[in-house]
């Protein structure tokens, strides 16, 4: 149970966290991250959510990123590209830089050079632990689309620190590689599509940091009673008491356990438990505050690494044991990092040591996890490239790393709860790192007097940084202060022994019943089998078929010693002189054909004397339960000495003739049986030549085998360091390539609504090349030039035009070209159409120049109002001189209808214009007749009679009225004749 990480990205000096502000939200992905930022942003409010939004992506170094437009186009709120120390401000959107590391330091957003390798870089681990450190409660990470496992790490920091974590449901991500790692921890709060998660963030953040938010107090009555009860609910479904845990962590998880749910009232929370089992194991994992990671606090592993470790194996000789307990361990990585320190230990002096790390946690998940050894790939960033070739190997997918055998074999891993349960012993090392903080101030009491007890003499305590002994410095004596090490000091007086009724022992250790002093007694079978046990049966050993002892029954001593060397328990090292040669062979083909072996009358040596001894080897039958393992009972059955003078010593006894016949006999059984021991003697000698000599093949050949394999061993650290690469590579080209077709999308559409905008205004354009070949035209121009699909390419001097009296196109658009001034041309087409004929340059958006641009508009009808304008412009100027001229005029049209009369046709005929303009003038329908029959001269003289008066008239047609013939004007001249 290891606690929050207490290292800096960045190096801060003394700069103290910044002061709360507004919830900055970090945001992770990878591939296929551009449509989840859609999705999220596009359900996003922009003036009034409150937060800061800061989008870590996987990009190319060297590609410049339109991320930042790209995002703009699904929300109204503010978008940056990170710039180096800028402020973060709500109701904003801040985006990473390509080839970038960024963290967020006091409010502010620093940009930093990646240290490690293309295939390394975890920028969104780097910024989620530096969110973490800087804001505290008020981080909330996201994790969306990716490959690998980037971000799981800095989410346990987040998690660590009181925050709240999201991750993409793998279903709607088109990589979940990085979502499924986050949901992986357990830590994860919500588990949702891109879509859904602006609500659930609103309302989280609302009942978080709102302003009508109020803290729980665990010191009223009401929340004592429901405190109460969530510790009940804790302790009868996980079986752990955190009654005695610090308020303030209990208060911190279940108030932001009560902000996911949306709770109000911690009685409405107390009642959800009670409701819901699943999230009591939920609030058990926040309390755990599984935070952990490799070689976590560079400097206290420092001095760990140079002051403690050496001092383990200093003064201990080859084959000690080194016992290291690391209680509340999480998911194994500080248990895995001093397994590390002590094997890198062992090989820097050369000699054998037996290691055992005793790593233990109350959380079985997290247990489970550091017995896989399986970690995410993205621990790179907390190992060095030398360490991570020699201790992990990576899975063949690379999205994790699993840890060495010949560290996991090291390792045991146990459920225990340092509360109730008892602790080991006999320890070289203690490593407590950031527990105790966590714990109350009696429970604190407790522990540091059961780590003195569980160490041994000289033995070394390792404490978190925000820890120490305090009130025990009888107990331990800092070693480096700095470090936190102290070290074991003697306990002379006894006084401060931990009190192991604390830890319920009792519970382990069964006790008698209650019995009256008649049961107590043994009954007499069992009186009688026991002494029969006890004297007659004689000493034997269970053992395996490897020959390791299991059990030792009776007076073995005479048969079995300690082997020299390293300390064991196996028969066959053990067996004393005599014994041991015919033990392996009896034991060997008692294994092989599974049935009861005898040699008698063996010659064991003991104390300087032969005994003679009987060896039964039997296997045992455990039943059908047993497995694969097989035992066998190994019996001694020492023969009496009989003695050289007794009488019933065959050696003397006579045959009847008087003469000693037994004792030769028994001199050829001796001569026999040393003939016999001596072929065995050779037999075993000629085994063990063979053996030894298949023995130095066998090195020989591991030799060239170990070679290969180092060999091959960095080809394949070669090729996964090449595979790393390409999959990060890979993962920037799938982020550029969604940048690239969401542009590609925008030139369609803009092409499409340029090719649109061309067609719908009807100008004909023609896009030439700076050689005058045809690019492209619209079908608009195909009315003044000839132009089909085929002519592009073709130089535009060899197209057939359209156009009447223009025959310098080519020349003006060299012109064009050479001086990049526009022409403008009327030209008119055999049709009788007019166009505005357009020449400009072709500029690029680099305002470079590429070409010509023709544009033709039509003008016919512009040019027909130019006409009527002219036509007008006449009239008005003929009007002016009618209505001041002296003689008579009137404007008629072609059916002889009065149009004008001006003041002096009034004055000579009489009648007002309107009079004229209301009534037919049968005077003059015969003048109207033949001026249309006859041209009309410009004088001619006629008699008319009006009102019995002879008057002569001059008339003179005018037609310049209207240049299309609809009228004309006729001035009159008047002289009386009578």
């Amino acid at each position: 149970m290891i606690m929050p990480p207490t290292e800096g990205v960045v190096d801060q000096g003394a700069v103290e966290p910044s002061a709360p502000g507004c919830p900055v939200v970090g945001i992770g992905a990878s591939a296929g991250g551009l449509a989840a930022f859609q999705a999220f942003f596009s359900g996003m409010p922009a003036d009034d959510s409150g937060m800061a939004f800061v989008l870590v992506q996987h990009l190319a170094p060297d590609h410049k990123s339109i991320l930042a437009d790209l995002v703009k186009r699904y929300t109204r709120m503010q978008v940056f590209e990170v710039t180096h120390g800028m402020a973060v401000k709500p109701n904003c959107a801040y985006i990473i830089p390509p080839s970038r590391n960024m963290a967020l330091v006091n409010g502010t957003l620093q940009l930093l050079e990646p240290e490690t390798q293309r295939s390394q870089r975890l920028a969104i681990d780097f910024f989620f632990r530096s969110l973490a450190q800087d804001q505290r409660q008020r981080a909330i990470c996201i994790v969306l689309s990716g490959t690998g496992s980037d971000g799981t790490l800095g989410l346990r920091a987040v998690k660590g620190e009181g925050g709240m974590a999201i991750a993409q449901n793998p279903t709607s991500a088109e990589y979940d590689g990085m979502p499924r790692s986050a949901i992986n921890t357990g830590l994860v709060d919500y588990v949702l599509p891109p879509v859904e998660m602006p609500a659930q963030l609103v309302a989280y953040v609302a009942h978080s940091f709102g302003k009508i938010r109020i803290p729980i107090s665990p010191l009223g009555p009401h929340a004592d009673d429901s405190f109460k009860k969530i510790f009940h609910l804790l302790r009868a479904q996980t079986g752990h008491d955190f009654s005695q845990y610090k308020p303030n962590t209990i208060t911190r998880c279940v108030e932001r356990r009560m902000a996911v749910h949306h709770l109000a009232q911690l009685d409405e929370y107390a009642r959800y438990l009670e409701q819901t089992p699943a999230d009591v194991e939920a609030l058990f994992r926040d309390l755990l505050i599984g935070v952990t990671s490799f070689f976590r606090d560079t400097a206290p592993f420092g001095a760990l690494e140079q002051q403690v470790i050496p001092r383990l194996f200093a003064g201990k000789p080859a084959g000690s044991l080194i016992r290291v307990w690391v209680p509340g361990c999480s998911t194994g990585e500080e248990a895995y990092s001093i397994a590390i320190l002590l094997q890198e230990q062992l090989q820097t002096l050369k000699q054998s040591f037996k290691l055992q790390v005793f790593a233990t946690d109350i959380d079985r998940h997290s247990i489970d996890q550091a017995r896989a050894a399986v970690y995410p790939a993205s621990i790179a960033g907390d190992i060095s490239p030398e360490r991570l070739a020699r201790f992990f190997v990576q899975e063949p997918d690379g999205s994790a790393f699993r840890i060495h055998n010949g560290i996991r074999d090291a390792m045991v891993f146990s459920e225990q709860d340092l509360i109730k349960d008892p602790p080991f012993s006999k320890l070289d090392l203690i490593s407590c790192r950031n527990l105790l903080i966590y714990l109350g101030t009696e429970l604190q009491r407790r522990m540091i007097p059961l780590f003195h007890y569980a160490l041994k003499p000289g033995g070394i305590l390792f404490l978190g940084s925000s820890e120490t002994v305090g009130e025990f410095t009888r107990l331990f004596a800092p070693l480096d202060r700095k470090a936190k090490l102290f070290l074991r000091k003697d306990d002379v007086e006894g006084s401060l022994r931990p009190r192991f009724s604390v830890f319920r022992l009792e519970q382990s250790i069964p006790r008698p019943s209650a019995k009256g002093p008649g049961q107590s007694k043994l009954s007499v079978r069992e009186m009688t089998e026991r002494t029969i046990l006890q004297q007659y049966t004689p000493a034997g050993a269970l053992i395996n078929e490897r020959g390791d002892i299991l059990y030792l029954h009776g007076r073995t001593g005479q048969y079995l010693e300690p082997a020299q060397g390293e300390a064991g328990m196996n028969i066959l090292k053990m067996a004393r002189e005599g014994l041991q040669p015919t033990l392996t062979t009896t034991l060997h083909k008692a294994v092989v054909n599974k049935e009861p072996v005898h040699r008698p009358g063996l010659r064991v040596k003991t104390n300087g004397d032969f005994t003679t001894v009987h060896l039964i080897i039997q296997p045992v039958h455990m039943g059908p339960d047993a497995g694969a393992s097989r035992l066998f009972l190994v019996v001694f059955k020492s023969l009496p000495e009989v003695d050289p003078e007794s009488p019933g010593n065959p050696a003397v006894l006579n045959t009847g003739d008087g003469m000693g016949q037994s004792a030769t006999d028994v001199d050829g059984r001796i001569t026999m049986l040393k003939q016999e021991l001596l072929a065995k003697e050779e037999y075993l000698q000629i085994t063990n030549e063979e053996l030894q000599s298949s023995n130095e093949a066998l090195q020989s050949s591991n030799g060239e085998m170990q070679s290969l394999n180092e060999e091959l061993q960095s080809t394949n650290e070669e090729l996964e360091t090449s595979k790393e690469e390409l999959q990060s590579v890979n993962e920037q080209l799938a982020t550029v390539n969604a940048e690239l077709q969401t542009k590609v999308a925008d030139l369609s559409r803009s092409n499409n609504d340029m090719n649109n905008l061309l067609a719908g205004t009807g100008i004909g354009t023609i896009f030439v090349d700076e050689q005058l070949h045809i690019r492209n035209f619209t079908p608009a121009v195909t009315q003044a030039i000839n132009l089909i699909p085929t002519d592009v390419g073709r130089p535009v001097g060899h197209i057939v035009s359209n156009l009447v009296g223009y025959d310098r196109l080519v020349a003006d658009l060299q012109s064009v070209l050479e001086t990049l001034l526009p022409k403008e041309i009327e030209v008119r087409t055999k049709a009788g159409e007019w166009y505005l004929l357009r020449m400009r340059p072709y500029r690029t958006l680099e305002n470079a120049i590429e070409g010509a641009v023709i544009t033709f508009t039509e003008i016919t009808e512009m040019k027909k109002a130019q006409a009527a304008q002219r036509d007008s412009e006449a009239l008005r100027r003929l009007a002016a001189v009618v209505n001041d001229a002296s003689e008579a005029i009137m404007v008629l049209d072609l059916e002889g209808r009065i149009l004008a009369w001006n003041p002096a046709a009034q004055k000579m005929y009489g009648w007002s214009e309107a009079e004229a303009l209301a009534m037919n003038i049968r005077d003059l329908t015969a003048v109207q007749q033949q001026s249309r029959s006859e041209t009309l001269e410009p004088h001619r003289m006629r008699r008319v009679a009006r009102d019995g008066r002879i008057v002569e008239v001059m008339q003179t047609s005018t037609a310049l009225v209207n240049a299309a013939g609809k009228a004309y004007a006729i001035a009159t001249t008047e002289k009386q004749i009578n």
